[in-house]
This record gives C-alpha cells, structure tokens and sequence, in this order.
C-alpha cells in the first residue's frame, strides 16, 4: 500500500450539514475501497487562483491516506460524480521529496 494526497475542492456555498454529509460520503467512499485515512486537513473556504463553475472560492479538503491499487480509478472517478465536488486531485507521495539537499 502506498501513501498519497488526496485534495478535493468542493462547492462554497455548503452549509455545514452539508459539509458534513460530503464528509461522510467521502471517508465511506475511502473506506469502501480499502483505504485507510491517515489524516484530514479541512482548511475551510479559500480564494481559488481561477474561477471554478463562476466561484471564486472553494472548500478545501485535504486527506493523507494508504491505498493500494490505483486510486485515481477507484476513488477519484466516483467522487468526481458528485455534484458538490468541483475538483479532485490525487498525489503519489514520495520519501525524496520530505528531505531536504545540503
């Protein structure tokens, strides 16, 4: 199992019942393909660098997780399907990129 990033950028307008059932819906998803949730960083509404669907804000969501297999066909296309999801990026950690180059 390899460790990776995985960053959703979801609608800003939510409230915060509906955050929660994206939440949910998420870790289900992650859960229901074998992954193991690691850590979750919810840095809340941030300006985006372009506008997404006319928003110039999006809810962050940042998940470390352990995953085997390929996780961009097993959990990002599904999530990618929901309609409060506006973008989904999944990154392959790597040990070389934490050290740091004398």
């Amino acid at each position: 199992m390899n460790q990776y990033d995985l960053n959703l950028i979801l609608n800003p307008n939510l409230s915060a019942e509906q955050v929660q059932i994206e939440k949910d819906y998420i870790e289900n998803t992650l859960r229901g393909n074998g992954a193991e949730i690691m850590n979750l960083d919810d840095l809340g509404n941030r300006r985006l660098a372009y506008a997404v669907n006319k928003d110039r804000e999006g809810y962050y969501l940042m998940y470390t997780i352990r995953a085997g297999g390929n996780p961009e066909q097993t959990i990002a296309a599904p999530l990618r399907l929901r309609d409060n999801v506006r973008r989904i990026l999944v990154v392959k950690d790597r040990p070389e990129w934490k050290t740091k180059k004398a």
